[in-house]
């Protein structure tokens, strides 16, 4: 098995295929990887389930991640097959011997072997180097999409400046029905733009889709096993079908969609090329003519069009077309911060996740609507997609309890909660409200009368006689109501006789006399 496991995307596909009944071997071809591996994944999921796998839908990718990270490690053939391409290079050089190279692999702490045991896997493998093979297409099976080599021109009458543009070509494995769009770049916005407006043309999906190595379609290149763009993967799950790149330098493998490159060359490009185009839908225009007219020509020697053969035949075995369209999502990572929110790059504004994942790292995945955050592919957050500079967009039930309570802050929550605990300790609250130019200047302020209640020695009875006597004096503050809960004030009655607060004497007042 390889030293990295395949994605996500491979993974569902290999269960998919197994739970269909599909042969291993099958599925080694349509997934790109070695049937051991196949097969190392095939007992990993029947050790996990038993005999009767589950199905598909009621698997998520969270249960599907936890499922692969108890897989186990690489046999030594899996290392040293990944490591000869490498070894075969040092041996191409004046002085290497395979001899010198096991000496260089054991001293580089590289899996141990023997010497015969290196030169016999190394056979085998440079017998696998030397095979070639036909390939069989079948009805539905493999769309082949490139980029052509050489673009075509937009002319802008006013400046007289031409601006090249690139030509996306596609062809199906069987019937050798063709589509070709003109687009702006290759990148993955006009790439699964062109690749959503070719599954609309044939009016089904294959079951698998070839690109070349380009980087809208495969972010590392490999012999064996990819990394596929995370967009293009998406875009495979949308339309539930396989991405199946090409093998890095095997131009057999891509000869098909290089091979119609080559045609469209003499068909297509020599008439475009007599006009000038303005606009890209004009060249386009043009260039679905002369398509057509290319799908409808006859074989040479045979009495059939490449369209004759898609309509006969491969129509019928493509899977349908889903609902909606493919809408393209960006993903980007990033971590937490301690106040719970994460900040979306490209608009540069702040969602928040639930507290317990402050500090971890994420992923963000969004579209022009929504904004979905993960966490070992479990979806942990998701947002409506509302741009705004340095703004924040907060779910309550995300904060923590403290924070939670913080966000209710405003003058009628106060004033609800002091009615709870008495009409005198509202009003001290209305007042306390009422002394700042801005209510939200007096919510600590509230929030730490309220919070008097809590204490033991207090309650809601001592709290409540201790705002009737404060709101006696002719200003009422925090630093007031503790005090009189301090000296015990709170305990002695209030008597008003015409606005004037009369003290009942004990041994702390002094007498009239000690001021004569």
């Amino acid at each position: 098995m390889a030293n990295q496991r395949i994605n996500m995307q491979k993974l569902k596909k290999l269960l998919e295929l197994t739970l269909s009944g599909t042969t291993r071997r099958s599925i080694s071809t349509i997934l790109g990887i070695h049937r051991k591996t196949v097969s190392d994944y095939q007992f990993l999921l029947k050790n996990h389930f038993g005999d009767t796998f589950p199905l598909l839908e009621n698997l998520s990718e969270e249960d599907l991640w936890k499922i692969v990270t108890l897989k186990g490690t690489p046999t030594l053939k899996d290392d040293l097959f990944l490591l000869f391409p490498t070894y075969q290079k040092r041996l191409a050089k004046v002085g290497y011997t395979k001899r010198l190279v096991w000496e260089e692999h054991i001293s580089e702490g590289k899996s141990a072997t023997s010497y015969s045991q290196f030169c016999r896997l190394f056979g085998q493998w440079e017998g696998t180097q030397k095979l070639t093979m036909r390939m069989e297409h079948k009805a539905g099976d493999k769309l082949f999409i490139d980029f052509a080599g050489t673009k075509l021109h937009l002319f802008d009458p006013k400046t007289g400046e031409k601006t090249p543009v690139e030509v996306f070509v596609a062809v199906l494995g069987y019937s050798g029905l063709t589509f070709c769009q003109a687009v702006y770049s290759q990148k993955k916005d006009d790439f699964l733009t062109a690749l959503a407006n070719c599954l609309t043309f044939l009016g089904g999906v294959p079951l698998a889709i070839v690109p070349d190595n380009l980087k809208a379609a495969v972010t590392k290149a490999s012999r064996y096993e990819p990394n596929i763009n995370e967009s293009l993967a998406d875009f495979g799950e949308h339309y539930q079908t396989t991405i199946y790149p090409t093998r890095s330098h095997s131009p057999k493998d891509k000869a098909l969609v290089e091979g119609m490159v080559n045609i469209l060359y003499t068909r297509v490009y020599t008439q475009v090329m007599k006009q000038e185009y303005t606009s890209l839908n004009a060249l386009n225009e043009a260039i679905r003519a002369l398509v057509f007219d290319h799908n409808q020509m006859l074989f040479q020697g045979k009495t059939d069009s490449r369209q004759m053969r898609f309509d006969q035949t491969e129509q019928q075995t493509l899977r349908p077309l889903p609902i909606t369209r493919y809408e393209l999502k960006y993903t980007q990572l990033a971590k937490v911060h301690p106040d719970c929110h994460v900040k979306l790059a490209a608009d540069k504004r702040y969602f928040s996740v639930p507290y317990k994942y402050s500090g971890l790292q994420v992923k963000l995945r969004y579209t022009a609507e929504v904004v979905e955050i993960y966490h070992n592919y479990h979806r942990i957050a998701i947002h409506e997609r509302f741009k705004g500079i340095g703004s924040h967009s907060t779910i309550k039930e995300h904060l923590h309890p403290t924070h939670q309570w913080v966000m209710n802050w405003s003058p009628e929550f106060f004033i609800k909660q002091a009615e709870k605990i008495g009409e005198n300790t509202a009003k001290v609250i209305e007042q306390v409200l009422a002394s700042k130019k801005y209510p939200e200047q007096a919510y600590k302020t509230c929030a730490g009368i309220l919070a008097l209640v809590k204490k033991e020695t207090i309650g809601k009875n001592r709290l409540e006689d201790a705002c009737q006597r404060a709101l006696a004096y002719e200003h009422v503050s925090l630093k007031r109501i503790i005090g009189i809960l301090d000296t015990g004030l709170d305990k002695q009655p209030v008597f008003e006789q015409e606005n004037t607060i009369i003290i009942p004497l004990h041994a702390n007042i002094r007498g009239a006399g000690q001021y004569q």
